[in-house]
């Protein structure tokens, strides 16, 4: 009876694949079996002790009630001088919006700028949350497709033949979840071009994993003077400095869409919390060091595990250039990538994602999160070549 009384508009809406391996290996575990997570994006390093310094300062000085709805004027004054640096985007504190988490940014962007019917063209495989965002405002989700042959980069030309008069948004991820690709300079110039014949399209670009790449930089595409009116972007705090409990993240964007989204915050959350945005000063412009050796850490372990499971016959695996995740093809056992990946937790107690969790050009792949320590990974590997041996 319940169930009939739920508004339409939900049964748009999903879930995250990721948190539900997570419980059933939970569940694995409290059976007291032994399992090697690998499923969620979540680093496992502790946050900086000079950040969790600062909001216990913060709680200690009152800094427990209500913010300004868009975020502290000195925080927001203190992203806008860390984008210029960072991204090489001249911005202000008028265009930048403070939220709880990343995911409101996604969320709030798509649904104040598509309207029903309108089309998003999104990366696939990609964050499953895009899609379901796409759905809830009613959008037409347009997946294109990340190639392996491609390294999992960006394909310009594939994606301009997706362009209609309909199309509203594209959303770009870079460096990439799950397939850890990065968007080379080339493309990111060669989409602007396309962009510039296509005056009413938005772009959505989320770099919440841009500081952590493993090879040269990433380019934002707000970066480029002509199009910055027309990009959102979305960063926070959760990857970089292991402050994925701590929620917090923001979006920079034209004063008018600032509007916008403060309009939302005032409807939904109010503001993000006090004390959380007084460390991320701290996060900002204090000693980077812990961020640094967490990138240098992960680095370690990409090359390690990518080498190991290339190793393993039946796997092929990209080198991904950024993020901390493995994608590698797992086609040739002759299993779906939910098959695979359930086998695996069940049989080998390692937890991972199946590709079609991030969307249908995922079938054949499975995520691997090295945001384990290397002892875990190598585990992890040992488990998962002594599974495929009984799968040939």
């Amino acid at each position: 009876m319940i169930k009939d009384s739920i508004a339409q508009r939900m049964s748009r809406l999903h879930g995250e694949t990721a948190f539900a391996i997570l419980a059933r290996a939970n569940a694995l575990e409290a059976q007291g079996r032994s399992i090697v997570h690998l499923e969620l994006g979540q680093p496992d390093f502790k946050t900086p002790q000079n950040i969790i310094d600062a909001a216990c300062a913060a709680l200690n000085a009152g800094y427990t009630g209500y913010t300004p709805t868009p975020g502290y004027l000195d925080l927001r004054e203190v992203i806008a001088d860390y984008v210029q640096r960072q991204k090489n985007v001249k911005t202000d504190p008028g265009e930048i919006v403070v939220v709880p988490g990343g995911k409101p940014v996604m969320f709030y962007t798509i649904t104040m700028l598509v309207n029903p019917g309108e089309e998003v063209i999104y990366p696939n495989p990609s964050f499953p949350i895009y899609e379901s965002c796409i759905k809830f405002a009613q959008g037409v989700p347009v997946p294109l497709q990340l190639k392996k042959e491609n390294n999992f980069g960006l394909d310009v030309e594939a994606l301009k033949k997706l362009i209609t008069p309909k199309t509203k948004l594209i959303i770009l991820n870079n460096p990439s979840n799950p397939t850890g690709g990065v968007y080379s300079r080339e493309d990111i110039l060669a989409l602007a071009d396309i962009l510039r014949a296509h005056p009413g399209i938005f772009v959505l670009s989320d770099e919440i994993y841009d500081r952590l790449v493993f090879d040269g930089s990433v380019m934002s595409i707000a970066s480029i003077p002509d199009l910055k009116d027309r990009v959102v972007i979305l960063d926070g705090f959760s990857k970089t400095y292991a402050m994925t409990g701590w929620r917090l993240g923001y979006g920079v964007m034209h004063p008018d869409l600032a509007a916008q989204m403060d309009l939302y915050m005032a409807n939904t959350n109010s503001c993000a919390a006090a004390f959380t945005q007084r460390a991320a000063i701290e996060a900002l412009t204090g000693p980077q060091d812990g961020a640094e050796a967490m990138r240098l850490a992960f680095k370690e372990r990409r090359d390690w595990l990518v080498a190991a499971l290339n190793d393993i016959p039946g796997i092929d695996c990209c080198l991904p250039g950024g993020a901390f995740y493995a994608f590698p093809d797992i086609s040739s056992f002759g299993l779906t990538s939910n098959e695979f990946a359930s086998r695996l937790l069940e049989e080998a107690g390692v937890a991972a994602a199946g590709g079609t969790s991030f969307g249908a050009f995922g079938e054949g792949f499975i995520r691997f999160s090295y945001a384990n320590s290397l002892d875990n990974l190598k585990e992890a590997v040992r488990r998962t070549e002594k599974f495929v041996k009984t799968l040939r």
